[in-house]
């Protein structure tokens, strides 16, 4: 439930349309709803602007279908599960089959109208598409549209100034980049926007899955670049989310 469906159930109640009976009965699931293994959190979407999301790891296929069909079915705005393997995707598939599907991440009812704002999501290699796929898929569950921009690293930068025109008129941009991680500075360095990093656990040796990049972007040169855990497109889509607000 969210501000909106709040405000409608309270009116409804105002004017007759609603018994109260009924309107304790929807407020029942608010702020949670037990489905068994899971404490669905209904009340995130009223607090955050964003409602909880579905983290596949570790979940059986049932599980994620009931968690999938309890937030469809008593839930609003946009429902997604993300990291799911072919096992758990099949079986969610075959219940609610009208999905987004990218890269690992399905998304259900998406929003009907796309937020103004202009946001880029760049990677420095075609192996960082997953990430990518994650956070773009994510922002598309939030209401932004966002640019993509793939394979521009640092090893040929001249990819990446090709589309330079792109990246200055951009209002937020995430950079995924695994190796050495320095894709970020560079972008830092050119523009004066929110810059989102994602580390990526591709690379060699002393990439450290992921590690080298983090302490990378954690230590850029480029002031202000935010930073958040290694392949998490997710959470690069949320903190753009709450740069510009969430939609209430």
């Amino acid at each position: 439930m969210d501000e909106g469906q709040l405000r409608a159930l309270i009116e409804a109640i105002r004017t007759g349309a609603t018994s109260p009976d009924a309107a304790v009965a929807e407020l029942r699931r608010l702020p949670f709803a037990d489905v068994g293994d899971a404490l669905v959190d209904h009340h995130r979407a009223l607090r955050q602007g964003m409602p909880e999301a579905i983290y596949g790891p570790g979940k059986s296929p049932e599980q994620c279908v009931r968690i999938v069909g309890e937030m469809l079915d008593h839930g609003v705005g946009p429902v997604l599960l993300t990291r799911v393997n072919d096992e758990q995707a099949k079986a969610v598939l075959a219940i609610y089959p009208d999905a987004f599907v990218r890269s690992g991440t399905m998304l259900w009812r998406a929003p009907l109208h796309s937020r103004p704002e202009r946001v880029l999501v760049i990677s420095a290699g075609t192996a960082d598409v997953p990430m990518v796929d994650e956070c773009v898929l994510t922002l598309h569950a939030y209401g932004f549209e966002a640019d993509r921009l793939t394979d521009v690293g640092v090893a040929g930068l001249h990819r990446l100034l090709a589309h330079l025109d792109r990246v200055t008129s951009a209002q937020a941009i995430v950079v995924v980049a695994g190796m050495e991680g320095a894709l970020a500075s560079v972008i830092g360095g050119l523009t004066g926007v929110p810059v989102v990093a994602v580390p990526t656990s591709v690379g060699y040796g002393a990439g450290l899955q992921g590690v080298t990049a983090l302490l990378a972007m954690h230590a850029s040169c480029a002031s202000g670049v935010t930073v958040v855990g290694i392949d998490n497109g997710f959470g690069a889509a949320c903190a753009i989310t709450r740069v510009f607000g969430a939609v209430r």
